[in-house]
């Protein structure tokens, strides 16, 4: 590819880039520009949270309400997401299973996409789209909420999952962006939190505050349940 088509392209990705347009390389403030993407980066980021939680406050709580009811009745929270997803599918599990502030309790909660031995094997056997809906049929029951994580909203084993828990009498819990992709009024999706920008790394902090949001929420509910609190030794 020629020096030309890459500056092209990087002009494409980075605009911010241009503003040397016509200096040499050596007469350009390379620092200056660096300072500009971060600000410019850093305002987005903060443009689309304000969007995003001023349009799903409301949805926030509700899954709040969804998931501390079933932990209520014995329920456990089941989490997957492909990719990058699959580390925020992870991390949300985590912060049910390892609380990280003094005096919540530890709740159960399984991330579908860590086991690789399951994922490989499924996935050769019979395809991708099964490796999800296999450890549902196994392990999941109807009082647990399955939240997935799918930044287009087309993964086709994220839909997979979503209606065979919706089979299995689950509440299904989705994140997604953009439009929303496949996900988004979907029969098999009880809520569906969307990030509407096409910039996954903007969709992916967004799904990241919201699940934080999420972990505080749902104990502060358990917390004004006096009956639960006492039935778990808090």
């Amino acid at each position: 590819m020629s020096d030309s088509s890459n500056n092209d392209m990087l002009g494409a990705l980075y605009p911010f880039m241009d503003s040397g347009a016509g200096q040499k390389p050596e007469n350009r403030d390379k620092s200056a520009e660096l300072l500009d993407s971060i600000r410019l980066k850093t305002a987005e980021s903060i443009a689309v949270k304000e969007q995003f939680f001023t349009d799903n406050a409301t949805l926030l709580a509700s899954i709040a309400e969804a998931i501390a009811s079933s932990y209520r009745s014995g329920g456990r929270l089941i989490t997957a997401g492909n990719g990058g997803s699959s580390c925020d599918a992870a991390h949300l599990a985590l912060e049910f299973m390892h609380p990280v502030t003094a005096g919540r309790p530890a709740l159960p909660a399984i991330n579908l996409s860590q086991d690789n031995a399951m994922l490989t094997a499924v996935a050769n056997d019979v395809g991708f789209e099964h490796v999800l809906p296999r450890q549902l049929l196994a392990l999941a029951k109807p009082e647990d909420v399955l939240v997935v994580f799918s930044t287009s909203g087309n993964s086709a084993n994220i839909t997979s999952a979503c209606v065979k828990a919706k089979a299995l009498g689950m509440t299904v819990v989705a994140f997604s962006g953009g439009d929303g992709g496949e996900l988004v009024g979907h029969s098999a999706v009880d809520h569906c939190l969307i990030v509407a920008t096409d910039s996954v790394h903007r969709i992916q902090e967004c799904h990241l505050v919201s699940y934080h949001i999420l972990w505080d929420l749902v104990h502060t509910l358990l917390a004004d349940d006096r009956g639960w609190i006492g039935e778990h030794g808090r």
